[in-house]
């Protein structure tokens, strides 16, 4: 294989402009949002502040009841004394319960109103991401794309155990077709190419469909008649976004 090097420009002046857009279309959009989520997380902190004040204030004031009724020394005034001692105790009780009632829901708030932040700063990340990635790989031409592709697919055929191979080709005999699918449709020329060396990983004389599926982005699956070899941007997408919620497959 000969080294291109119009072929190696072109690519070198792809990553620079993607390198370009994310750092100004991802990277400060994202930190925009970080930080207004910050300042709405410190706004929350300065009320729970706040609010702990409040209720030490609260509890100063209690303080100073309790002061004031234990400086009354006549006796004909030491049962009610005694029970404005006691109520105050109740009181302070109440108002410890409460704070820390408060902050605790606080706590909780802004940890909650965290967690959301990040993880939609993330989200926005990948699917921004996965827009300027499909719109830069649009522009290589789709004959360089399939070589790279088919390359991989290669490779991982001849990686596999030799028993996981011949049961793909066992699914593929007797009349049933492997289809190819692609984001975008494989010139003639490149179709050919792929049957053939296809048929060389798996078997000469199985049958080779194409499809296409806009939905993958980039790459290609194998549709086997009862399993799917996956090597395209979708399915890298959905573990990206499964990685980011582990609950979103189950949604």
């Amino acid at each position: 294989m000969r080294f291109n090097w119009w072929t190696f420009l072109l690519q070198t002046v792809n990553f620079a402009v993607l390198v370009w857009l994310l750092h100004r279309f991802l990277y400060r959009p994202v930190l925009r949002v970080i930080a207004a989520r910050r300042g709405e997380i410190d706004k929350q902190y300065e009320q729970a502040k706040a609010a702990q004040s409040e209720a030490q204030a609260k509890l100063a004031s209690i303080e100073a009841e309790r002061a004031h009724i234990a400086s009354e020394r006549d006796a004909a005034l030491k049962a009610a004394a005694a029970q404005a001692d006691e109520a105050g105790v109740a009181r302070r009780a109440r108002a410890e319960r409460d704070a820390a009632a408060l902050l605790e829901s606080a706590r909780k708030t802004i940890a909650a109103e965290r967690g959301a932040a990040l993880a939609e700063a993330r989200a926005v990340a990948v699917d921004l991401g996965c827009e300027i990635a499909r719109r830069l790989l649009a522009e290589i031409p789709i004959k360089l794309r399939a070589e790279a592709w088919l390359e991989r697919v290669e490779e991982y055929l001849a990686a596999l155990p030799q028993a996981e191979r011949e049961g793909l080709t066992h699914q593929i005999e007797n009349g049933a077709s492997l289809e190819v699918v692609t984001a975008s449709e494989l010139p003639v020329d490149a179709a050919d190419s792929w049957r053939k060396r296809l048929q060389h990983a798996l078997g000469d004389g199985i049958a080779v469909a194409f499809a296409t599926d806009p939905a993958l982005i980039a790459g290609v699956e194998l549709h086997f008649p009862t399993a799917i070899l996956r090597f395209s941007g979708q399915s890298t997408l959905a573990a990206m976004r499964s990685e980011l919620d582990p609950h979103a497959d189950a949604r």
